[in-house]
């Protein structure tokens, strides 16, 4: 079977809205399909889909060929996700640990 990770259609007449889906390319574009890896909104702004890069991987791994729109946008999602993990690495620096616990005083007579 020739699996391809493409569009899904959705959303009423001059508001389009898609799902990333796992399809048989010989399908229909609605079709049905594998399974569904995120969404796509065309008409928002900055950051208008949102889907999951580690299955996307998995399945080019195991031979499917992502279309070219879907290509792009995996594109996109990997430099955000790269941008976000930098991010949190330059907020994440560790307290010094130069401070020294004082004893703790045991009152036991």
């Amino acid at each position: 079977m020739a699996v391809s990770i493409r569009l899904r259609r959705e959303g009423s007449k001059n508001r389009p809205y898609y799902r990333v889906v796992v399809a048989d390319s010989r399908g229909p574009r609605d079709g049905k399909f594998i399974e569904i890896l995120g969404t796509y909104d065309p008409k928002l702004t900055g950051q208008n889909s949102s889907f999951s890069i580690e299955r996307a991987e998995y399945w080019m791994s195991k031979g499917a060929r992502p279309s070219d729109t879907v290509r792009s946008l995996i594109k996109k999602q990997r430099k955000t996700v790269t941008a976000e993990s930098a991010s949190e690495a330059q907020e994440e620096v560790p307290e010094p640990t130069d401070k020294v616990a004082a004893p703790s005083e045991d009152t036991a007579s």
